[in-house]
């Protein structure tokens, strides 16, 4: 394997591992989003799962870029850190809107987490750069309106 052809792979694992986080989340969001009677919160909980689904298809689409095909089963390192959205689930079944603040809280946390990690990664190139970047940016957003409705 070439030296290409490793740095190709590096930067393939760490967006199926982002990719991987992002189903996470979809998944987390839609399911907070069943479970809470708030209009206003719900809304909030499928734009997130949206937000989520455009940034899967994002990181899909640099993959496919590279010349790879986007299996993000398994999702490399950084998928295997994060299972926070699934673990926190439970919480979701009592329709405690805290709890399922709380729950998307510790999701959204561990995703900023993976992501800065992922910006660590030497083989990432500009535009990898700047695109992990901006979901970061959005990822963050989330969790500060997550956390300012939970004050109210």
């Amino acid at each position: 394997m070439t030296n290409t052809d490793e740095k190709r792979e590096k930067v393939v694992s760490t967006l199926e591992g982002l990719i991987q986080i992002l189903e996470d989340g979809k998944l987390g969001y839609t399911n907070a989003a069943e479970h809470v009677e708030s209009a206003p919160i719900k809304s909030d909980f499928i734009q997130f799962a949206r937000e989520r689904a455009l940034y899967i298809v994002e990181l899909q689409d640099e993959i496919n870029r590279l010349g790879k095909t986007t299996d993000a089963s398994g999702g490399g390192v950084l998928g295997a850190i994060h299972r926070a959205w699934i673990d926190i689930k439970s919480s979701f079944t009592s329709g405690d809107v805290e709890a399922i603040a709380n729950a998307c809280i510790t999701g959204e946390e561990s995703a900023i987490a993976s992501y800065e990690t992922a910006l660590d990664i030497e083989e990432l190139g500009a535009d990898q750069i700047a695109l992990i970047s901006k979901q970061l940016t959005g990822i963050k957003s989330a969790l500060l309106t997550i956390k300012a409705k939970k004050l109210n």
